[in-house]
């Protein structure tokens, strides 16, 4: 069994997997708290409503542990793909943070609170947030303050404000500090309106200040043992953060290649060949996991699923598009991850050790994938070699299509347009040769009246 990295913080429990399946092991330090949640009936009412990840129990006995054995073992089944913060659109992080204080809100109801407020521990099955962490569920007591306050800021609110009231999207930032943003750095970015809200005051300037002369005072913060939070007035602290949150949007997300599976140099009937070309490989391969590469609104992403593909992780880099595909996907139900993704810098491995959150490349595995519109903005925007990309690509998953668009296409154009072609090896045999060095072609398609070639490979294994 395989201790996950990102589970070592907290002595009550940690999670393990083996062979695909996922493991969490109560220790002794947590047995009271996941006794008195299971006996009230919390995981079981959670997990029935959709709310939490679902688990079933194992005796420890079966496993051979190194150290003390688990109070209790129970498995949760494995999730398609795991998400972080840090990769997901506004809308995403917005519904997470709703979601998690109707969680607690539901949980206050039931005599029962969060001893956190990460975002990490909210993950997404498609469109829709789903807790994953059994053992941030504690029992309440009465006068408790809210211990995850500052994290629900710095993780959620900050660069919800960050994106809804300066304008700027808060994912690389994110990603450079994984606890998040804190208050006393985004409270002066805030413009004046933004911070005369008495949400904004509550949870982010006036804490921001006591941060600050805490720090004044060689970091002692001032005593607040006497403190209390009466339920009522916790449940009214979450409720009108909630409401605040909930009026947030984001103003005018730029697109730059959003409307690009439609506004492109080929026609409708062109625009079908590239659909029937994609859906054949799809019922061909009959993937259970598919990656969707330069996904934009979720065209594709449809067209695979409407063809049998189980479900369809997509990835973009334009906000704007993927604002559109997570709405429709969101409307529909189909199984589609829509995710922020930079392929010429994707989320490293990165916190304690490099292992606590793990790489785009670790978790980038399909069974199938699709590079439709895609590879020229890494090649000629972005100067990646052509074999360098391929090989990126192929890595993915041992079976997919790419598209590749020759020189002559008219969105290569509009990237050539403003800088030199030093570019000679990007040609359609050099892709082709570079296909074959790590596989073989199985099939491939030139779309009629166009520069734009659809190939399908197999990798070898």
């Amino acid at each position: 069994m395989r201790i996950e990295p990102g589970s070592f913080r907290d002595p009550a429990g940690r999670v393990f997997t083996d062979k695909g399946r996922v493991f969490r092991a109560v220790f002794e330090p947590g047995r009271a708290s996941f006794e008195k949640a299971r006996e009230a009936g919390i995981y079981n009412w959670a997990i029935e409503n959709g709310l939490l990840v679902a688990m079933e129990d194992v005796a420890p006995e079966t496993m051979v542990w190194e150290g003390d054995e688990p109070a209790y073992l129970v498995e949760h089944p494995a999730l398609d793909f795991i998400s972080y913060p840090y990769e997901w659109t506004f809308s995403q992080l917005k519904r997470a943070a709703l979601f998690h204080l109707d969680f607690h809100l539901k949980l206050l109801e039931r005599e029962f609170t969060l001893s956190d407020a990460t975002a990490y521990n909210v993950q997404f099955v498609n469109t829709q947030p789903v807790f994953i962490d059994h053992l941030s569920i504690q029992p309440y007591v009465e006068g408790s303050l809210w211990a995850g306050q500052r994290q629900f800021a710095m993780q959620f609110l900050c660069p919800l404000l960050l994106w809804a009231k300066c304008g700027i999207a808060p994912n690389a930032w994110y990603r450079g500090n994984l606890e998040g943003i804190t208050p006393e750095e985004l409270a002066p970015l805030l413009p004046l309106k933004a911070r005369m809200s008495f949400t904004v005051m509550g949870h982010v300037t006036v804490p921001a200040k006591l941060q600050q002369k805490a720090i004044a005072n060689d970091g002692e913060p001032a005593p607040q043992s006497n403190r209390k939070l009466s339920k009522q007035a916790f449940t009214a602290l979450l409720t009108g953060l909630r409401h605040y949150i909930a009026k947030l949007d984001a103003p005018g997300l730029s697109t730059v290649w959003g409307g690009y599976d439609v506004d492109n140099s080929y026609d409708d009937a062109r625009r079908n060949e590239k659909h029937t070309f994609v859906s054949d490989f799809v019922r061909e391969v009959k993937p259970q996991k598919l990656f969707d590469l330069g996904c934009n609104s979720g065209d594709y992403s449809q067209a695979a699923i409407d063809a049998g593909a189980e479900q369809v992780v997509g990835f973009d880099f334009d906000f704007g598009a993927l604002e559109q595909a997570y709405a429709r996907f969101s409307e529909s139900g189909a199984k589609v991850l829509p995710l922020w993704l930079d392929a010429t810098n994707p989320s490293p491995a990165q916190g304690w050790a490099s292992a606590e959150r793990m790489s785009f490349g670790e978790r980038a595995k399909a069974d199938a994938m699709v590079a439709l519109a895609f590879i020229h903005h890494l090649a000629i925007a972005k100067n990646v070699p052509l074999d360098m990309a391929v090989d990126w690509l192929m890595a993915m998953a041992p079976k997919g299509v790419i598209e590749f668009p020759g020189k002559g296409d008219a969105m290569v154009q509009r990237l050539l347009s403003t800088r030199e072609d030093i570019f000679p090896d990007y040609t359609l045999e050099t892709f082709r040769e570079c296909i074959e060095k790590r596989g073989k072609i199985v099939k491939e398609h030139r779309i009629e009246g166009s520069e734009r070639y659809l190939v399908q490979y197999e990798r070898v294994q």
